[in-house]
């Protein structure tokens, strides 16, 4: 007999606090979305902006076990792979922590494995490559950490439409209306699959929101896509400089941190004990 889902909780970065689905007021987005198809559940999207794992770990998972979940979204990591501190070590430890906890307090977990952004944002050749490998690298720990608690997981890149102009905003980073509707309607699908009962339906028919003009493409470039590619950039170019050297050297490319479903770092007891 399916579960019903009386708590929903959901964890991450901008793309779960909306940003991409603009509506009076603020963003919708996928929360809102999965939360109206799961009617008998309290719903509670701790997420922000800029959030890394480490950050859903420490400041966003506490209060997520507080509400007591039967489900949890967790949609993290992309962040992560744009910094020039990125540990695929440490990224592992935390989330294996977060969806750890989460599976000990009861709650059926959904996470993504991601798909390749370049495909969507251009960059040049150089970043590119360097963002690709780090997007794999992120994959296979999301990978371990799916086999090692037995979770669902969404696959983006196999994701119907994900790499459809209009599954994406403005900026080309966030999902658009259409993109949070498939997402939503995807992990309403992972959640039934789990065992959960999910009476609603996402539907994936755009009802409004904001409409998007080309006047607000131009002035997105402008205002916010040079400056965060710029930001972005000087994160990634030394990383990437490396690939190009080692490539023009005949050396092979550098090291990459390689999950295993044996977590490297504190105890698996310990790591489900969240800080605050």
């Amino acid at each position: 007999m399916a579960k019903t889902v009386r708590s929903l909780v959901v964890l991450g970065d901008s793309t779960t606090v909306g940003v991409g689905d603009p509506v009076p007021g603020g963003w919708r987005g996928v929360g809102p979305l999965l939360a109206a198809a799961l009617p008998h559940a309290r719903y509670l999207n701790v997420s922000f902006t800029g959030a890394r794992v480490a950050s859903v770990r420490h400041r966003q998972l506490p209060a997520a076990l507080a509400a007591r979940p039967d489900a949890a979204v967790v949609l993290v990591g992309m962040n992560d792979t744009l910094r020039s501190d990125f540990d695929g070590r440490r990224v592992h430890v935390d989330l294996d922590a977060v969806v750890g906890a989460l599976v000990s307090a009861g709650a059926a977990v959904v996470t993504v494995r991601f798909h390749d952004h370049s495909r969507v944002f251009r960059l040049p050749g150089a970043l590119r490559r360097a963002l690709r490998a780090r997007i794999e690298e992120l994959n296979g720990i999301v990978d371990a950490v799916v086999r090692r608690h037995g979770i669902e997981c969404v696959d983006l890149d196999l994701m119907d439409g994900a790499y459809s102009p209009d599954t994406w905003a403005v900026d080309r980073l966030h999902p658009s209306e259409a993109g949070h509707r498939r997402l939503a309607a995807a992990f309403a699908a992972r959640l039934a699959r789990a065992g959960c009962e999910v009476p609603g339906r996402v539907s994936l028919t755009c009802t409004g929101g904001l409409k998007v003009t080309p006047l607000h493409h131009v002035g997105w470039l402008v205002v916010k896509g040079v400056p965060w590619l710029w930001r972005r950039g000087r994160d990634l170019v030394p990383y990437a400089a490396t690939i190009v050297y080692r490539s023009w050297a005949g050396h092979p490319e550098p090291a990459r941190y390689v999950a295993t479903e044996a977590v490297v770092g504190p105890t698996t007891a310990a790591l489900r004990q969240p800080s605050l």
